[in-house]
C-alpha cells in the first residue's frame, strides 16, 4: 500500500442471486449510454434477446451504435425527434415520449426481452411527460427474467430507489465545454 493511499475494506461476498436487475446510469457525466449500450452488447453476445429504445434521438442521426446493435440482432426504436432542447415543436417532443414509453411498456410486460435499455428515459419522466410511478410500477411488476437499463441526467429519487445498481457519472472535463464538436463514431 503507497503512504497516503487509505486502505479499503475487502468487498461483501455475494450471496443472493436474483433473476433479473434493474440498472439506472445518470449523472452529469458523459457514458451513461455507451455504458448501457456496452451491456446491451455483452447482452446479446450472451443469446439474450435485446432490446433499445431511445427517447430523444431519432432514426435520422444513423448512429453506429445503432447500425452495430442491428447487425448483434438487437431489436432498436430511436422515437425521439433528436435533443429535446432544440426541438422546433415541444407538443410533439413530448407526443413522441409518450409514444416511446407505450413501446416500452410493451417490451417490458410482454417478457420476450430479457433486456430493455431505455436510453435517456430519466428526461421525460422529470419533465412530468411520463408519469414517474407508471414507470415505477411497470418495471416493479414486470417479468422476472427482464432486466431494464434506465439511463439520462436527473433520475428521480423513486428512480434510484427501484434500481438494484445506480451509477453516477460524473463530470470532469468535456470537449464540447471547450468548443469542441461531437465527433461521428465517437462521441454519437
Amino acid at each position: 500500500m503507497s503512504e497516503g493511499v487509505p486502505r479499503r475494506e475487502k468487498p461483501r461476498r455475494a450471496t443472493e442471486r436474483r433473476p433479473s436487475l434493474v440498472l439506472v446510469n445518470t449523472g452529469d457525466g458523459k457514458g451513461k449510454t455507451t455504458a448501457a449500450l456496452g451491456t446491451a452488447m455483452r447482452a446479446a453476445g450472451a443469446g439474450l434477446k435485446v432490446c433499445v429504445i431511445q427517447f430523444l434521438k431519432s432514426g435520422k442521426w444513423k448512429t453506429g451504435e445503432e447500425a452495430a446493435g442491428r447487425r448483434l440482432g438487437i431489436d432498436w426504436w430511436s422515437l425521439g425527434d433528436g435533443f429535446t432542447w432544440d426541438s422546433k415543436n415541444m407538443d410533439e417532443t413530448e407526443a413522441r415520449a409518450r409514444a416511446a414509453w407505450e413501446k416500452a411498456k410493451e417490451a417490458i410486460a410482454g417478457g420476450t426481452y430479457q433486456l430493455v435499455v431505455l436510453d435517456e428515459a430519466t428526461y421525460p419522466v422529470t419533465w412530468g411527460w411520463i408519469e414517474e410511478a407508471d414507470v415505477v410500477g411497470t418495471i416493479t411488476a414486470r417479468p422476472e427474467h427482464v432486466n431494464v437499463i434506465i439511463t439520462g441526467r436527473g433520475a428521480s429519487p423513486a428512480l434510484l430507489d427501484l434500481a438494484d445498481t445506480a451509477t453516477e457519472m460524473v463530470k470532469r472535463k468535456h470537449a464540447f465545454d471547450s468548443g469542441v464538436k461531437a465527433l461521428k463514431g465517437v462521441d454519437f
